[in-house]
C-alpha cells in the first residue's frame, strides 16, 4: 500500500513502539513480582523501588 500517507506510516510506527514497549514493562514487572513474592500470599508493596 504505498499510497498510503507518511504520517499513517509514522502513526503505526509509533504505537508499535509504545506497545512494545508497555510489553516489555509488564514483563519485567510481572517478573519482579514473582521473585519478591517468594511463596508468600502478599505483595510487598514498601520496597516496589525503580531500578533503573
Amino acid at each position: 500500500m504505498p499510497q498510503m500517507s507518511p504520517m499513517w506510516w509514522s502513526l503505526l510506527f509509533i504505537l508499535f513502539l509504545l506497545s512494545y514497549v508497555t510489553m516489555m514493562m509488564n514483563i519485567y514487572f510481572f517478573k519482579e513480582m514473582k521473585k519478591k513474592m517468594n511463596g508468600k500470599g502478599k505483595l510487598p508493596l514498601k520496597d516496589l523501588n525503580w531500578k533503573w
